[in-house]
């Protein structure tokens, strides 16, 4: 606990970290308010699977793009208008659903949502960089941070899923709109620990090749970030496989309760994560996490109950919090310093994108198969995160070690952090 105290007491420290969690914590409503309100308005797993996942690459796509700026021009001036638009597309969202309307209709407000919702995540870890340069302090705060993310999804499953079966379908999408605003107001005006806006390198032009800007073609990154897409995937069918498994057994109600053991256990072992030294090298740590994830998360195709499933779910959970956390701390040793909310976002990134292929494709193989189906989607996705996880150790025991020198990193010729 006394590392805990230590990042906290940092000036600034308490107030954003708890403003963020505000400002994200109704994005753990999105996924499953969204399968919940289209599976009971249209009755369709096939067509809440592919609006999920419209919304869900959108906001992969946007966070990308939105990132670019706020590393440019600063948090408070992209992302406030960006998150009051969201707000009000995913307002016309409800509304459209509860009219009933023409599913194609749905698919405007949900990507629009997600193009502009942006990672307040990744801004707030932006902000922990800011302020501590210390890697002990880092370590912390990310697990801090990725802790908190996994309180929003203890909490967030269980409130989407009682507001949509005992108020309205719709109601658990109403809340995330409520959550967006308020933390919006509450975290991008704090100015004194905003990371000030990098202009980009002349060498940097607009004329500079694409390619040749990408951040997940510098070593290391792209196998991190390619990994961390498999887990969103696993994510995407996990929510929509434990709804259908929870609907077939005729405990519906529950499935939110189950999501949340997921990320309770997540949240616990991120947390104990946090507070430990190791001896053992950080992308040793990664990989062996991956493969752990890999083991658990194959177990699902086994589950036949309700109390199965949330055994199940708590190893599953153990080993996630602890791989993002070592993502997160590799990115942000491999990035420039200048594009370190790009290269964090781009963690997102990937989870979105990943969560929506996995819904996109659980929800119509649940469809045809069963839940069954949907948890051999998960296990699918974790069988190809873990073997790109041991190709990827040689290239980022490479990688990390050119970045602890000085050598200049390939985009923009700024430093890479130091190990």
């Amino acid at each position: 606990m006394r590392q805990y105290r230590e990042i906290l007491s940092l000036p600034g420290a308490l107030k954003f970290s708890a403003a963020g969690l505000l400002a994200r914590s109704g994005g753990a409503m999105m996924g499953i308010g969204i399968v919940l309100m289209v599976s009971a308005l249209y009755g369709s797993y096939g067509l809440a699977g592919a609006l999920s996942a419209a919304n869900g690459v959108s906001w992969a796509v946007g966070t990308a793009v939105l990132s670019s700026y706020v590393d440019r021009y600063g948090q408070r001036r992209i992302m406030l208008p960006a998150t009051i638009v969201s707000a009000a597309a995913l307002s016309l969202l409800v509304v459209l659903a509860v009219l009933r309307l023409p599913a194609w209709t749905l698919f405007p407000p949900a990507m629009i949502c997600g193009a502009l919702g942006g990672a307040p995540g990744a801004l707030v870890r932006a902000r922990w960089s800011h302020i501590t340069s210390d890697p002990t302090r880092l370590h912390t705060a990310y697990a801090l941070e990725s802790t908190l993310d996994e309180v929003t999804f203890v909490v967030g499953p269980v409130v989407a899923t009682a507001l949509s079966t005992g108020v309205h379908p719709a109601a658990a999408l109403i809340t995330p709109v409520v959550l967006s605003l308020i933390g919006a107001r509450l975290f991008y005006w704090q100015k004194a620990t905003e990371p000030p806006p990098v202009p980009r390198p002349v060498q940097e032009g607009p004329r500079t090749p694409l390619l040749s800007r990408l951040l997940v073609l510098l070593p290391g990154v792209g196998g991190v970030i390619a990994v961390n897409l498999l887990i969103g995937c696993m994510f995407g069918s996990i929510d929509v496989s434990v709804v259908a498994a929870a609907t077939g057994w005729g405990v519906r109600s529950a499935s939110g309760a189950v999501l949340a053991v997921f990320s309770l256990a997540s949240g616990v072992a991120g947390f104990l994560y946090g507070i430990r030294a190791f001896r053992s090298s950080l992308p040793t740590r990664f990989v062996g996490g991956v493969l752990v994830m890999f083991v658990c998360a194959a177990s699902l195709v086994f589950t036949n109950s309700i109390l199965l499933l949330g055994v199940i779910g708590v190893l599953v959970g153990v080993t996630i919090a602890p791989t993002l956390i070592n993502g997160n701390s590799l990115i942000g040793r491999l990035v420039p310093q200048g594009r370190l909310t790009e290269g964090l976002s781009w963690m997102g990134t990937g989870i979105g994108i990943g969560a929506s292929v996995g819904s996109s494709v659980a929800g119509p193989v649940i469809d045809v198969a069963g839940y069954h189906g949907g948890f051999l989607c998960v296990a699918a996705f974790a069988v190809i995160a873990a073997l790109i996880a041991v190709f990827s150790l040689r290239p980022l025991r490479r990688a990390l070690g050119s970045a602890g020198g000085s050598t200049p990193s390939a985009l923009g010729g700024a430093v890479s952090r130091p190990e």
